[in-house]
């Protein structure tokens, strides 16, 4: 083994790259900037959702992430602690974004699940779940939001295990129910409970204060007592940590907190350090895989442009799986063979930004202005390399789009190209419509306000929207586009999607995409996949 292999694989131990995931308002990115605070990335958290006299969190850098309080964009964030370099990546909760949290999904080794203390699992949460368990990401869960009332422990452990198919096994316990928390008791060290007093608007981290089993049992009698028999319980049922459990997908640590105070944080920090597992080998098309110790090769998971709107560039975010990344070096883009120079590259935290010279396998690098590279591509040096594509969702809404202005036309016909190519919808167009009027598809109609108010603000070209009454897309072909468009009984459409040159045949419901079926019968109509399979 040469010594830059060694070298690559010994850096890709210390990498730990993970998403954090959840239904909306289960206070995700709130969790994320209380563990960049924790490992002292940042000096004070923000506000979640634009309080008054609070800046936004640092991960949430669109205008209508920091009016809304929500996520609508995956961010990236990068951070060290204790010896480890940590790549965090923020994800939108809202179902609406589904496609963009599931191609981060695609970048990363684990996952930290989080659940609010008083609704449990939700309907989100299960779909995200069910998408770590098929490509095979340990989920650690967080139940948030445990100064509020909420539900019994127990009884969320109950539903996880019951939903989840999943053992949980918990490695920080609540010393009082939700909404009147005590203490937490460090699994890993029994015999204390650490008790927290919170910094004024949880701005900065709580003070964690270890309290004696003795001094617990007298000062928090009743409290104590149930939690450390709780505890018994769970282990005499077997909930304990196994490492190779975990890694299997088999169980799934628990901590209990509040990333709001930032109580709970730190044990939550230390043992995506301990137990998230580092980069490993990783699956290619065709059979076998890429060894972290391989030349170099990397994953485009999301492309976002103007992000910085002084610089209105474009950064294809890239997920290096094998080898050292070096800036300045060529590499081959699988989708075309042509050679790529990486010559701007940059580390990424939130809005922030640096230059990066050197990566490795886990990281995260952002490529400037990379007008040649679309999500889902392949880069690799050496043996030829592709990673399995992305997966296009089945939109389920329609609109057609128009430039409000049209002097404007050429900003316009570049605003929609541009987020075609992000993945913020899909654009479908025929001969009959033209350029001018573009066909968003989306699986949710947040994205078409997400449209709105990019194409307004960034591009400078305002677009009016006209829904369409389509709710159905089945793929077909040139054969079954022309039949569609000559059926003098079925309602329907069909157009071509830009991305990636598919035809589509758009229904208003399944009754007239049967119809067309049985007026047409050789022609082709397959199901596509659906955001909530």
């Amino acid at each position: 083994m040469s010594s830059t292999s060694e070298w690559a694989a010994s850096e890709a131990a210390r990498r730990r790259t993970f998403a954090v995931i959840s239904h909306p308002d289960a206070g995700k990115s709130t969790l994320t900037e209380a563990l960049a605070l924790h490992a002292h990335a940042i000096t004070e958290a923000g506000a979640v959702h634009g309080k008054a006299g609070r800046r936004g969190v640092a991960s949430d850098w669109m205008e209508m992430e920091k009016t809304r309080g929500i996520s609508v964009t995956s961010a990236v964030l990068q951070f060290a602690h204790r010896g480890c370099v940590l790549n965090l990546l923020d994800t939108p909760g809202h179902a609406d974004f589904s496609e963009d949290t599931y191609r981060v999904l695609a970048a990363v080794d684990c996952a930290v699940m989080l659940i609010d203390a008083a609704k449990g699992l939700e309907e989100q949460t299960r779909k995200l779940f069910d998408v770590c368990r098929h490509r095979g990401i340990p989920v650690i869960t967080f139940v948030n939001k445990w100064d509020r009332p909420g539900r019994e422990a127990l009884e969320l452990l109950d539903e996880i295990e019951r939903e989840f198919r999943l053992k949980p096994t918990p490695v920080a316990w609540p010393v009082g129910d939700a909404g009147y928390l005590r203490g937490l008791i460090d699994v890993r060290r029994p015999g204390q409970m650490l008790r927290y007093a919170r910094t004024p608007g949880g701005a900065r981290e709580a003070i964690e204060e270890p309290v004696s089993a003795d001094r617990a049992a007298l000062e928090d009698g009743a409290d104590w007592g149930k939690a450390v028999e709780e505890l018994d319980l769970l282990q005499i049922d077997g909930a304990v940590h196994d490492q190779e459990a975990f890694l299997a997908c088999r169980t799934t640590p628990v901590f209990f907190g509040a990333a709001i105070s930032n109580i709970g944080v730190r044990l939550l920090l230390d043992a995506i350090v301990d137990l998230a597992p580092p980069p490993g080998p990783r699956e290619v098309e065709g059979g076998g895989v890429r060894p972290v110790d391989a030349p170099f090769s990397g994953l485009v998971f999301k492309v976002q442009a103007n992000m910085d709107p002084a610089h209105r560039d474009r950064i294809a975010f890239m997920r290096v799986c094998s080898g050292i990344f070096e800036r300045g070096m060529t590499v081959t883009q699988a989708a075309s063979g042509k050679p790529f120079a990486t010559k701007y590259a940059h580390s990424v935290f939130g809005q922030d930004r640096s230059m990066v010279d050197i990566a490795y396998p886990g990281d995260v690098v952002g490529l400037v202005n990379a007008t040649a590279l679309r999500v889902g591509d392949t880069l690799y040096a050496g043996q030829s390399t592709v990673f399995p594509p992305m997966p296009t969702f089945a939109p389920e809404h329609f609109a057609v789009a128009r430039p409000v202005d049209l002097s404007r036309s050429k900003q316009f016909r570049r605003g929609i190209a541009q987020l075609d190519e992000e993945g913020v919808v899909q654009v479908l167009v025929s001969d009959l419509r033209g350029d001018q009027a573009p066909v968003l598809a989306a699986v949710g109609p947040m994205q078409f306000d997400v449209v709105s108010a990019r194409m307004a603000g960034e591009f400078s070209s305002p677009v009016k929207l006209e829904t369409l009454p389509y709710r159905l897309a089945r793929a077909t072909d040139t054969a079954g586009a022309e039949a569609l468009n000559r059926s003098r009984i079925v309602q329907g459409e069909a157009l071509t999607r830009i991305r990636d040159k598919a035809q589509l045949a758009l229904f208003p419901d399944g009754w007239q995409a049967g119809s067309f079926e049985r007026e047409f019968p050789t022609a082709r109509l397959d199901h596509l996949i659906a955001a909530h399979e």
